[in-house]
C-alpha cells in the first residue's frame, strides 16, 4: 500500500486524471452530469496548455517530439465536444510518460552505495596506542594496523615482513598476492589472516579505490542520453496526420472533418507501445536472471556491435582449480593429492579449498593432523599419520627438501610444491579454469550481430593471451589498470559497446561503456552499481540472453508501433471522407490503443522463453541419446 501511495504521488498527473474520471462518473450517476463536459474539457485543456509550454521549450532546444500531436488532439477533441475522448487522450499521454519515467528511473541508480562501501576507517598507531580514525584523516607517513580480513584504507607500503592480500577487486587477479616489506599495497585490497602494519603512501583521495569511485562518477556523468524510440517516428507521423486532417477540411469545407481525423490520430500507439514493450522486456530479463536498468539499455543491447570482457571471474570462474598432479618417483597421484588436501585443511589460502574439493571429487579420504601450523604467505606444515607433510611455495618446500626442483608451468598456472618427511614428493598445478560456456556465449553473441570481441584484464599478458587463444578472441589488452580499461573502451569504433566484468576494478569501465554488464552473483557491489545491467546468477551465457532479449524487445516495440500507426492511418483515411463520426472515431482509437498495448505486451516473452527452453531440452536429449 505504501508503495502504491508513493507511485501515486510521484505520477500525480496520472492520479489526478483518474480522479477526474472517477468524479465524472459519480456526477453522472448522481444527476449532475451536465457539469461533466465542463470539468473534463477544462481539465484536458489545462493539461494541453501545460504540455504546450513544455513543447515550446523542447522545440527551442531543437527537440521535436510527440507533444505537438498530443496537444492538437486534446484541443480538437474538446472543440468537437468529445470530452470523454479528450480525458482518455490525457490519460494515455500521462500514463505513457509515467511508464517511460518508471523505466528510466531504474537506469539512474545513485552511486551512494559505492561511496559508502569505500574504506571508511583506519587504525592509526600512535606510540603504544591504536586509534581509530576516518580514512580521510590519514596522512602520508602514518603507521596503520590492518587487521585480518580488513580492507586496506589507503595506498600504503608494507611495514611487516610479509603478508598476503586479496587484490581481486582492484586488479582482477584471483590468486592472493604475496607482499614483502616495502611493497606497495593498494587501497581496497583485503588483508589475509594475519594482522600487519603498513605506512600510508597516499591520502584517501589519492588512493586507488577512491580514484575508482571518481572514475565511475565521471564516466556515468559523461554518458550521452539515449533517444526515445518513439520520438524517431514522431515528426513524420505528426506531419502526416496534420496534413491529412487539413486536406480533409479543405476538400470538404467542414472544420469538423479536421477534428474527426485528428481524433483518430492520437499518439497513443507511439506513447504507449515502446514503454510497455520495454517494461515487458525488463521483466523478461529479470525472469532470466538479468536486471536491466532501463528501456534505453535494451535498445543499446539490441544494437550492440562489440563485446568486451574482463578475464578473471568473467570468462573464467575466478577460483584456481586443479589441472595436473606431478608426483616424484615413489609417490602416486592420489597419495600426493590426499596428503596436500589433508594438510590444506589447516590453511586459509585460496588454493586450500581447491585442493580439498579436488580430493573429495576423487573420493580420497582426508586425514586429521596430529598438529599443523601455517607460515603466512608461504605454506603449511602438518603431521599426518606420523609423517611430516610440507605444502606451499617452492622456496618454503625447498627449505625442508633441498633436492626439490621447480616444475614447468603454462601461462595462467601456478604450482604447489610438496615434501614428505624431508623428501621432495612432487607438485600440483592449478589454474583459473575457463568457464564451460564461455566459447558458446561468444558464438551466440556473434549470431546476434555482436561480431567484435575484446578482452581487457589486469592479469599478465601470457595468461591473457592463453585464455584469449582458447576462445578465439584476437583483441587483447593485459596489465590494465581501471583507467586503461576506460581508455580502451572509449577508443573502440564499432559501437554500441558491451562491457562485461565483475570486480571493483571493472566499475569505471562498466559505467563508461554503452552497456555495462556486471557479473553480480559473486562480484563487487561497485560493479553492480555502475553497470547498466546485472547478471544475478554466476552464468556468463546470460550476457547473450540479455542481447537476445534486447533485440526481441526492440523488434516487438517497433512492430507494435507500426501496428498502431498502420491501423490509425487506415482509420484516418476513412475518416477523411466523413464516414466515421468523431464519437465513433474516439472509441475506435481506444480500440487501436488496446491492440497496440496487447501487441507490446508480447515483450514479456513467456512464449519465447518457453520455446527456447524446449529447444534446449531437445538438444540435451539428443546429446544424451548419442
Amino acid at each position: 500500500m505504501a508503495r502504491l501511495l508513493k507511485l501515486a504521488r510521484r505520477y500525480w498527473i496520472v492520479t489526478l486524471t483518474l480522479g477526474i474520471g472517477l468524479l465524472g462518473i459519480v456526477l453522472a450517476l448522481t444527476g449532475a452530469g451536465a457539469a461533466v463536459p465542463w470539468i473534463f474539457s477544462v481539465y484536458a485543456l489545462g493539461v494541453a496548455t501545460w504540455q504546450a509550454v513544455g513543447m515550446v521549450r523542447d522545440i527551442l532546444r531543437g527537440h521535436w517530439g510527440l507533444d505537438i500531436l498530443a496537444v492538437t488532439a486534446i484541443v480538437a477533441t474538446v472543440l468537437v465536444g468529445e470530452y470523454v475522448a479528450a480525458l482518455l487522450v490525457v490519460l494515455m499521454l500521462s500514463g505513457g510518460a509515467a511508464l517511460e519515467d518508471y523505466a528510466n528511473r531504474r537506469a539512474k541508480r545513485e552511486l551512494d552505495a559505492l561511496l559508502t562501501r569505500s574504506p571508511q576507517h583506519a587504525h592509526r598507531m600512535e606510540g603504544e596506542s591504536i586509534v581509530e580514525v576516518l580514512a580521510s584523516d590519514v596522512r602520508v607517513g602514518d603507521v596503520l594496523l590492518v587487521r585480518p580480513s580488513e580492507i586496506v584504507p589507503v595506498d600504503a607500503t608494507l611495514r611487516s615482513d610479509e603478508a598476503s592480500f586479496d587484490e581481486s577487486s582492484i586488479t582482477g587477479e584471483s590468486v592472493p598476492v604475496e607482499k614483502h616489506a616495502g611493497d606497495l599495497v593498494l587501497s581496497g585490497s583485503i588483508n589475509g589472516q594475519a594482522a600487519v602494519e603498513v605506512v600510508a603512501a597516499a591520502s584517501a583521495a589519492d588512493s586507488q579505490y577512491q580514484q575508482i569511485v571518481a572514475l565511475v562518477t565521471a564516466a556515468a556523468d559523461s554518458k550521452a542520453p539515449v533517444v526515445r524510440l518513439a520520438d524517431r517516428y514522431a515528426v513524420p507521423f505528426t506531419v502526416f496526420s496534420l496534413a491529412l486532417a487539413g486536406v480533409a477540411w479543405w476538400a470538404s469545407g467542414d472544420p469538423t472533418r479536421f477534428a474527426e481525423v485528428l481524433v483518430l490520430a492520437t499518439p497513443c500507439p507511439l506513447l504507449i507501445a515502446a514503454p510497455v514493450a520495454f517494461i515487458g522486456g525488463m521483466s523478461r530479463s529479470a525472469r532470466n536472471g538479468v536486471i536491466v536498468k532501463g528501456g534505453g539499455v535494451l535498445e543499446q543491447l539490441a544494437a550492440a556491435k562489440t563485446a568486451v570482457f574482463d578475464k578473471t571471474g568473467t570468462l573464467t570462474y575466478g577460483a584456481p582449480t586443479l589441472v595436473a598432479i606431478r608426483p616424484e618417483p615413489g609417490f602416486g597421484e592420489d597419495q600426493l593429492l590426499a596428503a596436500v588436501a589433508s594438510a590444506e585443511q589447516y590453511s586459509s589460502h585460496v588454493l586450500a579449498t581447491s585442493m580439498i574439493e579436488a580430493a573429495k571429487q576423487r573420493g580420497l579420504p582426508l586425514a586429521e593432523a596430529d598438529w599443523a601450523r601455517e607460515a603466512a604467505t608461504n605454506g603449511v606444515t602438518a603431521e599426518l599419520d606420523g609423517r611430516e607433510v610440507v605444502v606451499g611455495k617452492f622456496a618454503f618446500v625447498h627449505e625442508h627438501a633441498p633436492e626439490a626442483e621447480r616444475t614447468d608451468i603454462a601461462p595462467g598456472q601456478l604450482a604447489v610444491y610438496v615434501a614428505v618427511d624431508g623428501r621432495f614428493a612432487g607438485a600440483i598445478l592449478a589454474s583459473d579454469r575457463l568457464r564451460d560456456n564461455a566459447a558458446a556465449t561468444l558464438a551466440r553473441l556473434g549470431e546476434l550481430g555482436v561480431h567484435q570481441t575484446m578482452m581487457l584484464t589486469g592479469d599478465a599478458k601470457a595468461t591473457a593471451d592463453h585464455i584469449a587463444a582458447e576462445l578465439g578472441i584476437t583483441r587483447v589488452r593485459a596489465d590494465c589498470l581501471p583507467a586503461d580499461k576506460v581508455a580502451e573502451v572509449a577508443a573502440i569504433a564499432e559501437r554500441p559497446v558491451i562491457m562485461v566484468g565483475d570486480g571493483v576494478n571493472d566499475a569505471p569501465v562498466l559505467a563508461a561503456a554503452d552497456v555495462g554488464i556486471a557479473m553480480g552473483a559473486k562480484g563487487a557491489t561497485a560493479a553492480s552499481e555502475s553497470a547498466s545491467a546485472v547478471i544475478l546468477v554466476d552464468d556468463i551465457s546470460r550476457t547473450a540472453k540479455a542481447v537476445e532479449i534486447g533485440r526481441d524487445t526492440v523488434r516487438i516495440a517497433l512492430q507494435s508501433i507500426w501496428i498502431g500507426i498502420a491501423v490509425s492511418i487506415g482509420l484516418m483515411v476513412i475518416a477523411a471522407f466523413g464516414v466515421i463520426p468523431a464519437t465513433i472515431g474516439a472509441l475506435l482509437q481506444e480500440v487501436v490503443d488496446l491492440v497496440t498495448i496487447l501487441a507490446a505486451l508480447r515483450a514479456i516473452g513467456g512464449r519465447l522463453d518457453a520455446k527456447a527452453e524446449a529447444a534446449d531440452r531437445d538438444i540435451r536429449s539428443l546429446v544424451t541419446t548419442r
